[in-house]
C-alpha cells in the first residue's frame, strides 16, 4: 500500500472565516480513510521538523521569529496567516511530514504527504500561506543524510514556486521546474532552472501537452529523486486559479506525471500544493487524486 503521512496538527486554528481552507487537511484524511486508501497499516505519523534540518533551507533568525511568534505586522501580512501557536506547530509538523514522506519514497518508490508544497517560503521569510519551505528542507535532508545526488522539484501548482527557485538558485544538485500561470501571484517571479508560463484560461489539451513535453525534457536528465508539487489550483473553479482545467484533466495529469517517474524507477514524494476551489468538498476530492493515483499504481504492481 501507498505510505501516507498525516498528523492532526496539519489543521491550525486560523479562524473559520479565513480565506485559506485549512480544514481541507483533516477532511482529506477522512476521505482517504473512507475510500480505503488509508488505514492503520499505511498511515505514518511525522515528528516535527528538526531545527538543524530547518537551518539548511532557512535563516536561523527567521526560524527564531517563528519560534517566538514574533513576526512583525508586515511579515504576518505577507505570510497571510496569524502567527499563533497552532500555525507554528502546523509548520513544524507539515515540514516533518514531507521529510518523512521523502524517506518513505526512497524505500517504497512512492509516498505522499497529506500537506506540504509550501513553495512561497524563502530562506528568510514566509509568504503566501507558506511558513517553512518543506520540500526544500526535505531535499536537503536527502542530500545530506541519504545517498541521493540529484533531485528534481517538479512543481505544477498554478503559482510559481518562487521561494524554492530562490533557495536552490546556486545548487547544482537540485533542479527546480515550475509550470505556472503567467499573470498570477507572485507578482515578481524568481528564476527556476526551468519555468513554463501558462496563459489565462488554458484548457486540458494544451495544458496536458505542455506537461507531457516537460516530462520529455526532464527524462533526459539523470535524477535519482523527485518531489512532485501537485497543486490543484489549476482547476477551472479555483478562486485563485485563472486556468481552465477540468477534474478529468487533473486526473490525467496525475497519471501522466506519476507513471512517468515510476516507470523510470525514480522515487517520487507527492505533496499537496495549493487548492482554493469554490466547492470545499470537491477541493478535498481534487487533492485526493494524487493519493488515489499513487495508490493505484502501487496496487497494480502487486
Amino acid at each position: 500500500m501507498l505510505p501516507i503521512v498525516n498528523h492532526p496538527d496539519y489543521v491550525a486554528q486560523i479562524g473559520d472565516d479565513h480565506r485559506f481552507p485549512i480544514k481541507k487537511f483533516g477532511a482529506l484524511f477522512d476521505l482517504l480513510q473512507k475510500d480505503n486508501i488509508l488505514n492503520k497499516e499505511n498511515l505514518h505519523i511525522p515528528e516535527p521538523a528538526q531545527y538543524l534540518d530547518l537551518t539548511k533551507a532557512h535563516q536561523p533568525e527567521y526560524i527564531q521569529k517563528i519560534d517566538n511568534l514574533s513576526l512583525s505586522k508586515e511579515e504576518e501580512r505577507k505570510l497571510g496567516f496569524p502567527m499563533v501557536p497552532s500555525v507554528k506547530r502546523r509548520s513544524y509538523m507539515a515540514t516533518g511530514g514531507t521529510v518523512l514522506s521523502a524517506e518513505l519514497a526512497l524505500r517504497y518508490k512512492l509516498a505522499c504527504n497529506t500537506a506540504g508544497g509550501s513553495h512561497h517560503a524563502f530562506s528568510d521569510s514566509g509568504n503566501g500561506y507558506c511558513v517553512f519551505n518543506d520540500v526544500a528542507v526535505a531535499a536537503y535532508n536527502l542530500l545530506n543524510k541519504h545517498s541521493v545526488k540529484k533531485i528534481l522539484i517538479y512543481d505544477l501548482d498554478v503559482h510559481q514556486g518562487d521561494g524554492t527557485a530562490k533557495i536552490f538558485e546556486n545548487n547544482d544538485q537540485v533542479y527546480t521546474f515550475s509550470a505556472h500561470s503567467k499573470k498570477n501571484y507572485p507578482l515578481v517571479k524568481q528564476k527556476s532552472d526551468k519555468d513554463i508560463e501558462l496563459e489565462d484560461d488554458i484548457t486540458d489539451e494544451e495544458y496536458l501537452n505542455t506537461v507531457s513535453k516537460s516530462l520529455e525534457i526532464v527524462n533526459k536528465m539523470n535524477f535519482d529523486f523527485v518531489f512532485y508539487v501537485a497543486g490543484v489550483d489549476i482547476h477551472k473553479d479555483d478562486k485563485l486559479g485563472k486556468l481552465n482545467i477540468t477534474t478529468e484533466g487533473i486526473k490525467k495529469r496525475e497519471k501522466m506525471v506519476i507513471n512517468n517517474f515510476y516507470k523510470n524507477k525514480i522515487p517520487l514524494c507527492g505533496v499537496l500544493g495549493g487548492g482554493y476551489n469554490k466547492d470545499f468538498n470537491h477541493l478535498v476530492y481534487l487533492h485526493s487524486i494524487l493519493h488515489r493515483t499513487c495508490h493505484e499504481i502501487l496496487s497494480n504492481e502487486h
